[in-house]
């Protein structure tokens, strides 16, 4: 009995670290297990936090979360920041025509091969329409700049490329999307119906003056007031997660609204399935798209011409750009889908929705998968600039020394 005590003593002790490491893990995925819950919710409660209902979701998470989003950012970015971005054209390019050019024509291929091998209809083709206006639409106001800032990139850049392409959005989609519907008959209900999208100008500008452009200025206005409190602040109380709360609340009224409309319910099972992991295989080659676009090989930028035209630009850049890029907003996808097609019947147009919404909601989940690795990528480089630096430091003291001497990097 004396000789076990010991040995499960020990092992009692062994496990202790096991379990701390199993609850940190646990811990670092809150963000998947928040959105499994709020899923549940949704689909068991779908009236609370759809639009239009019990706590008014359309005004209370689209004006009043995002808001504190954009509140937080206002408040954690310095403006010189702010007004270098703005004027970072190739930034703009790269981000813009990778977001409402090279995507729509990705999409456009894809449904184009679908509709050749799937003469029986297998995938609804209220899905491929779904595809196309998701493609067109810009990339989405708040998961963004929240995803940017949690994976070390710079949010300001985020910031600033999100504020362009939600002003341009309502300008391109709604003709975009309508050109590049296929012309057979099986979508004249998409191509012919043209809405009136009057209503839809004034509450997506609205929305994004309410809920994105004041509270940036009113964090800018204290921030510059208090430049040394709200940055304290800001670190003791660990304000920025209140960002990841927020998303989990969009998430929540995205899917109220699609479970209370019975968009997923009425699709088959195959166009799900298909959806769903068309999602996930489409965000993350977008996300790699992106990132080589960023840092392209050194085989492209040793060419004579490459080293002007394929530019690295820096690692803090290339993470708001690998987060902005492939991502698609469903706060002015739905609005524009709706006032679009207005005199489509509500479940073709419940079923077109269906693509916007999980796209929307599958990119967080694998965005929060790529802050992890962009977070470890962006230490990596950063520590081989640093050896880097040392080793061209020491090679200039050795020179300044004729070979004596130690660097100072050692």
């Amino acid at each position: 009995m004396s000789q076990c005590a010991p040995q499960d003593a020990s092992t009692s002790k062994d496990s202790y670290p096991r379990l701390k490491q199993l609850l940190l893990f646990i811990l670092h995925q809150w963000l998947l297990i928040g959105i499994g819950a709020v899923c549940v919710l949704a689909y068991y409660f779908p009236d609370v936090a759809k639009h239009g209902g019990a706590i008014r979701s359309e005004y209370s998470i689209l004006y009043g979360a995002m808001a504190l989003i954009f509140l937080i950012s206002g408040l954690s970015i310095p403006r010189q920041k702010l007004l270098l971005h703005f004027l970072n054209w190739r930034l703009h390019i790269l981000v813009q025509a990778f977001s409402f050019l090279f995507i729509p024509a990705l999409i456009l291929a894809v449904v184009h091969i679908i509709l050749a091998g799937d003469s029986d209809g297998v995938i609804d083709r209220a899905v491929l329409a779904g595809y196309v206006l998701t493609a067109c639409i810009p990339t989405t106001i708040a998961s963004n700049v929240v995803m940017t800032r949690s994976a070390g990139g710079d949010d300001a850049a985020a910031l600033v490329e999100v504020l362009i392409a939600n002003f341009l959005g309502p300008f391109i989609t709604a003709a975009w999307t309508v050109t590049l519907l296929p012309q057979s008959a099986e979508f004249e209900p998409w191509r012919d119906s043209g809405g009136d999208l009057s209503d839809m100008y004034r509450d997506v500008f609205k929305q994004l003056g309410l809920s994105v452009l004041l509270p940036l200025v009113v964090g800018q206005l204290v921030r510059w007031t208090w430049p040394d409190k709200t940055a304290h602040v800001l670190q003791k109380y660990h304000i920025s997660k209140i960002g990841t709360v927020c998303l989990l609340l969009l998430v929540w009224s995205t899917f109220s609204s699609c479970f209370a409309t019975g968009a997923l319910q009425t699709l088959s099972t195959q166009s799900i399935i298909f959806t769903v992991c068309f999602n996930v295989a489409l965000y993350i080659f977008l996300t790699v798209i992106c990132f080589y676009l960023c840092r392209p090989p050194e085989i492209l930028r040793s060419s004579r011409y490459g080293k002007h035209v394929f530019q690295r630009i820096p690692a803090e850049e290339t993470i708001a750009v690998c987060f902005c890029g492939p991502a698609k907003s469903t706060a002015l996808g739905i609005p524009l889908l709706y006032a679009m097609w207005t005199p489509v019947d509500l479940y073709l147009k419940a079923k077109t929705s269906v693509p916007v919404l999980l796209y929307t909601t599958e990119q967080i989940c694998i965005a929060h998968f790529f802050v992890h690795v962009f977070k470890r990528w962006k230490n990596r480089v950063n520590r081989k600039g640093d050896l880097e630096g040392c080793r061209v430091q020491g090679e200039v003291e050795s020179g300044e020394v004729k070979g004596g001497g130690e660097s100072s990097c050692r």
